[in-house]
């Protein structure tokens, strides 16, 4: 393998690319928080030599700053017709800032609006009059490689309908909510079929609740600790918390998160987790309490408390700049269906589970090469 150095940046040459690298042109379907921290981080990224927060600055020959948005879908009208740099900004987007303002030179297009607005963000999101547009021939014209999906909770018809747009338009599909498409054996097959990669289900955060639960339960299994009871609890005050308020979106959500946890342990662990109220002063805070009982040498007894206090929408984007540059080799390498190591990695709900660091080791390998997927 050799390198080389791009704005300050190593780039490693693999079998798979040779340096310099093509951009990787990514679509939004959903311009909320995680869009906007995603798109303001690639533009800090891309504008300094700063490598602060991220876990991988290279990863199979791509540079954060190699990403770049050229198509973007909302339903809301404040958001419709702005140009993206302005329409991340828009209420009730409520994440950091990292700049005053941004222009992208790309237009948010008006999406279908299906199951996309819950009964709670409905009385504080207008709908753009606009008529939806059609998501597949502006993927098209944008030659986007990757369509994300940034999709509310529980809005399952809005979320295949991007993901059947991703098909016809042939790109590749990243699920970054809760409602199955990569870890669904159906879909995983038409993708396959098309000869393209998708990666999901729920993006999972660096630093985030599920992560660091699962580490902890492994963590207590791992050192001999039988584990006999665990729960989380989220609170936090935006849109996503919101919409989670309507318990009947919840349903893949709470499947999300904890087959991730339980995956963690070779026995079954009585387990609770999931969202537990909106407290709208918190905005874009997320603020989340684990707790886990277990018993080691003699049967002793042993409690864990944990609370995590995070700014929720950056911290899914250092997540999202790995998989999507796992979905651009998976295109480069013309790799069909589920990208089984990257989905381990970054999602909590991915087709199969792993412990966090078996995933990355993995993830790398596939990255340099040394493992199909």
């Amino acid at each position: 393998m050799g390198r080389a150095t791009y704005c300050g940046i190593v780039k490693y040459i693999t079998p798979y690319n040779i340096y310099p690298m093509p951009e990787i042109r990514v679509a939004l379907a959903g311009v909320g928080n995680c869009a906007s921290a995603l798109v303001q981080g690639v533009q800090y990224y891309s504008t300094t030599k700063d490598r602060t927060g991220l876990a991988h600055p290279v990863l199979g020959g791509y540079g954060v700053e190699d990403i770049k948005f050229v198509a973007a879908f909302d339903v809301s009208e404040k958001k419709v017709g702005k140009d993206l740099g302005e329409a991340i900004y828009a209420p009730p987007n409520n994440t950091i800032r990292l700049f005053d303002k941004l222009r992208l030179g790309i237009s948010v297009r008006r999406g279908p609006t299906l199951d996309g607005l819950g009964r709670y963000p409905r009385q504080i999101i207008k709908e753009s009059a606009e008529s939806p547009t059609d998501i597949v021939d502006e993927l098209k014209q944008a030659h986007a490689d990757v369509l994300i999906n940034y999709v509310p909770v529980g809005s399952s018809q809005a979320a295949q309908t991007y993901a059947q747009a991703a098909l016809e338009a042939g790109i590749g599909f990243i699920n970054a909510m809760p409602v199955f498409i990569a870890s669904d054996p159906k879909w995983a097959k038409r993708f396959e079929e098309k000869g393209l990669p998708v990666a999901g289900d729920d993006i999972m955060s660096q630093i985030g609740a599920t992560v660091l639960h699962k580490t902890l339960v492994k963590l207590m299994a791992d050192r001999g600790v039988k584990v006999d009871e665990t729960y989380q609890l989220n609170v936090g005050g935006d849109m996503d918390f919101m919409n989670m308020l309507e318990e009947e979106r919840l349903k893949d959500k709470r499947e999300s998160k904890t087959s991730a946890v339980r995956a963690m342990t070779k026995y079954s662990v009585p387990t609770r987790i999931g969202p537990s109220d909106y407290i709208p002063f918190l905005e874009n805070k997320k603020i989340c309490y684990i707790w886990a009982k277990g018993r080691y040498f003699g049967g002793t007894p042993v409690t864990v408390e944990l609370k995590l206090d995070v700014t929720d929408a950056p911290d899914s984007g250092g997540s999202m700049v790995d998989i999507i540059r796992a979905v651009k080799i998976g295109l480069d390498r013309k790799i069909a269906g589920p990208l089984v190591s990257a989905s381990a990695y970054t999602f909590k709900h991915p087709p199969i589970q792993m412990p966090y660091e078996e995933a990355e080791k993995r993830m790398l390998d596939f990255a340099d090469g040394k493992l199909p997927r």
